[in-house]
């Protein structure tokens, strides 16, 4: 059996906690394969509104096995927290989630470390979230960082207290002496409560699942154009957002991956500081925030908007090398009289159709096409045969510019606002 794989194509924020969901039913497993806190998954359905944060958004579909995989970074507070919440809804979470044992932890002094390192970037800072998920992941690369295995271990404590106090020491090279003590034991309570859930080793357990026939689900994190290698670097978050990630982040090899699920929005967001070739700081890209209820589920930050860029949506395609697309939030733009959508970049009067490697240092011109807009609400339908002429010449344009089927599109928050098209 193969493991397919969903994640996001432009800066995050496309809508993949929803679909997760709605294909979740399709599925034994669901397997997150990177990221950490950082990355909220916002789910719709039955009048409530759910935020996932480090746990797989196919909690909520049936019984299916849910793994945290060896690649997401997780900060036992935050886990506990979003744990216990999901617990008082009435998920039994420690019967169907399952922890790798090789998850990096985030401990309170990388959250500290992460706050002085933006302070120390002023002007040039990256816009980070501040959940310490970087200095995590750079504790993880230097071989100096804590998992969740190590946490069974009889001297953990002394682990711990290791690494605690390197990253102090490091603080207070920076001139920072933080108040640690409550924080230290809300973190080592919270490590008490993790220990509580089935902690296994990830890599040995989907595997064996393939094995066995069973169909896995692989959800990624954020989205492409924030991948630390080819992302819109340094404006990127500290790990691998693309399929490769899938397997480094769950111990799938190469030749277990079998479909590939790229979401995208029918116009682009980008929450924090890096280039947005396409943005808005106009009416309209006021309108597509405000329409679109473009704030960060977990940061709350404004969202910045623009029209949908190809350029670098063709580029995430063939880096994930996606097989099926799916589009999120096309009912944004129901109001709209015409719509733009980049096709090319225009650097230093040069027409291309490639991202330059210095994304965030060159100028950049879209080259827009304009289409019609299909001036119709699209929110209660059920099915394509309903589609407005215009939104299906829409359709058949992108599929046309991405060279790849869209597959799914989403008319509206709700997972029952989803429509299966016959590609």
């Amino acid at each position: 059996m193969k493991a397919d794989v969903l994640l996001g194509l432009q800066w995050g924020d496309e809508g993949k906690g929803k679909v997760v969901d709605v294909l979740t039913p399709r599925y034994d497993v669901v397997a997150r394969f990177q990221g950490g806190p950082n990355a909220g998954h916002t789910l719709e359905f039955e009048g409530k509104k759910y935020v996932l944060r480090s746990i797989p958004s196919g909690i909520f579909q049936h019984d299916q096995v849910n793994i945290i995989g060896n690649g997401v970074v997780l900060d036992p507070v935050l886990f506990k927290e979003e744990a216990e919440a999901l617990e008082k809804s009435g998920v039994n979470l420690r019967d169907i989630l399952k922890i790798s044992k090789k998850a990096h932890l985030i401990m309170p002094t990388h959250r500290l470390l992460d706050a002085a390192n933006e302070r120390a970037k002023a002007a040039s800072k990256i816009g980070t979230t501040g959940k310490g998920i970087g200095p995590t992941y750079t504790d993880k690369i230097s071989r100096n960082g804590l998992r969740l295995g190590d946490a069974l271990a009889p001297d953990f404590k002394e682990r711990y207290n290791a690494a605690r106090n390197r990253h102090l020491s490091m603080l207070d090279a920076m001139g920072e002496k933080p108040d640690y003590n409550e924080l230290e034991q809300k973190w080592l309570d919270a490590i008490d409560y993790m220990k509580s859930y089935d902690i296994i080793d990830s890599e040995y357990v989907i595997n064996a699942l393939l094995d066995e026939g069973k169909s896995v689900l692989c959800e990624g994190a954020q989205g492409t154009m924030l991948d630390v290698d080819f992302g819109s670097y340094p404006f990127v978050t500290s790990s691998n957002t693309i399929t490769s990630g899938a397997c480094a982040g769950l111990g799938i090899a190469p030749t277990r991956i079998g479909n590939v699920f790229g979401i995208f929005k029918a116009y682009c967001t980008r929450v924090g500081s890096g280039p947005f070739p396409t943005e808005l700081f106009d009416e309209t890209g006021k309108t597509i925030r405000d329409i679109g209820h473009e704030y960060g589920a977990v940061t709350g930050r404004e969202r910045r908007c623009g029209w949908i860029d190809l350029v670098a949506l063709r580029y995430a395609i063939m880096i994930n090398g996606v097989n099926k697309l799916i589009m999120m939030k096309s009912d944004v733009l129901d109001s709209f009289d015409s719509i733009k959508a980049c096709v090319a970049y225009k650097v230093n009067g040069k027409e291309t159709r490639q991202l330059p490697f210095d994304i965030d240092r060159v100028e950049i011109e879209p080259v827009y096409v304009t289409l019609p807009g299909w001036k119709t609400d699209m929110t209660s339908m059920q099915d394509e045969s309903e589609f407005p002429a215009q939104f299906k010449e829409y359709i058949a344009f992108l599929e046309k510019e991405l060279d790849t089927p869209i597959y799914i599109v989403s008319t509206g928050p709700d997972r029952r606002q989803t429509i299966f098209l016959n590609r």
